[in-house]
């Protein structure tokens, strides 16, 4: 069994990623599930439903969500309704949508649970306690449990791994928009990688204007920050194969398309 991740989807340019090598993707991998982190899809802030469906139209089995969870208002107007969609877990009790879904396909159940750091993010409830809760409750249903970190610290996120290994099938981090080389699976079975990288504009700086970017480094005076609408474009995956018996990870791999790495649809 094979589940894929795409990592945050960044405006126009990686939602056009999506609609266009996603499906060339599951032809070429076979996944049994297909994740979409889309946190910032749109417009690099927020997600709406249109996007949401449109994600969901292009082979995306669930979508998850990140600390840009609110920044576009729609989402409370389907957030409840979207019965793919996670939003971090670790928010306060009362907050729209939840932090764990599960999705059944060949026989099996997968739970996809969304967890948010909290070094240098939002202080919000601890992700490590929130994490145990879940899992708790999910192994009542499936070994199968798939985790989309969504953290800014690369220690927080490493610290996470280790403390789930063998718990969960996977943990994945997301939010710092750069592709990682650590993939592994850990000792007791869990798939790790500290960052799946952001799907977007290639030639720009986590998918926004560079020349925005580099003129608030000059200057220190606030800047706006906006996804530009032409240019390369990269969509960062990975591939996680699993056993279906154990719920392990048996094999963890980097996906990154882009001009310097074009993609081959051979098998």
């Amino acid at each position: 069994m094979k589940l894929l991740f795409v990592g945050d989807v960044v405006g126009s340019p990686g939602r056009d990623m999506v609609s266009e090598y996603v499906p060339m993707l599951k032809k070429k991998y076979q996944p049994a599930m297909t994740i979409i982190n889309g946190e910032n899809a749109a417009s690099g802030r927020g997600i709406t439903e249109k996007i949401y469906k449109q994600f969901l139209h292009a082979g995306a089995d669930m979508v998850t969500l990140g600390n840009h969870s609110w920044d576009n208002r729609e989402i409370f107007q389907f957030i409840d309704d979207a019965k793919a969609l996670v939003r971090p877990a670790n928010y306060p009790e009362g907050t729209p949508g939840v932090g764990i879904q599960f999705h059944t396909v060949m026989q099996k159940t997968i739970a996809v649970i969304n967890l948010q750091g909290t070094t240098f993010l939002p202080p919000l409830d601890d992700p490590f306690r929130k994490a145990d809760e879940l899992i708790e409750m999910a192994k009542k249903k499936t070994s199968i449990i798939f985790v989309d970190f969504h953290a800014e610290a690369t220690s927080e996120k490493l610290a996470m791994g280790w403390y789930l290994d063998g718990r969960v099938t996977a943990v994945v981090g997301t939010h710092t928009h750069v592709q990682t080389a650590d993939q592994r699976v850990l000792p007791n079975g869990t798939a790790y990688l500290t960052d799946v990288g952001m799907t977007g504009p290639y030639n720009e700086i986590l998918g926004m204007s560079k020349e925005a970017v580099i003129k608030r480094f000059l200057t220190q005076l606030p800047v706006r920050f906006e996804v530009p609408k032409d240019g390369p474009t990269q969509l960062s995956a990975c591939l996680i194969t699993i056993d279906p018996k154990s719920g392990k990870a048996t094999k963890i791999e980097r996906i990154l398309i882009n001009q310097d790495n074009p993609f081959t649809p051979e098998t």
